[in-house]
């Protein structure tokens, strides 16, 4: 059982940054796949970067979707058990509770459907 706990979410300005943490307990990450996905209001939960476990067998590690490309990087460190998600150059339109999630069956999680652990979701809103 892996346990998922969020932090780092707030209130920033269109334009400015914020880092989002991710940290695991009850088992290493070590061979699992993170992703962080966001639920905005009246959408769907969806995928917003994903970094395979360690050990997989894949040349590049992370997987990003297109609307966050370039401005949001994911990262792990393993020492710690937590994985961080950097946001630049934010965007009113990506308010939304952010989740982290980790699934042992894919090298990235790039839906709901390969999570099988989620976090409690952190809220991070952009608007001046």
């Amino acid at each position: 059982q892996v346990q998922l706990v969020e932090s780092g979410g707030g209130l920033v300005q269109p334009g400015g940054s914020l880092r989002l943490s991710c940290s695991a307990s009850g088992a290493t990450l070590d061979y699992y796949a993170i992703g962080w996905f966001r639920r905005a209001p009246g959408k769907e939960r969806e995928a917003v970067a994903s970094i395979s476990a360690p050990d997989s067998a894949t040349d590049d590690n992370t997987y990003y979707a297109d609307s966050v490309k370039g401005r949001f990087t994911i990262s792990a460190d393993n020492a710690k058990n937590t994985v961080y998600l950097q946001m630049d150059s934010l965007r009113p339109e990506d308010t939304a509770v952010y989740y982290c999630a980790a699934g042992g069956a894919y090298t990235y999680l790039t839906n709901t459907r390969r999570v099988e652990y989620w976090g409690q979701g952190t809220q991070v809103t952009v608007a001046s």
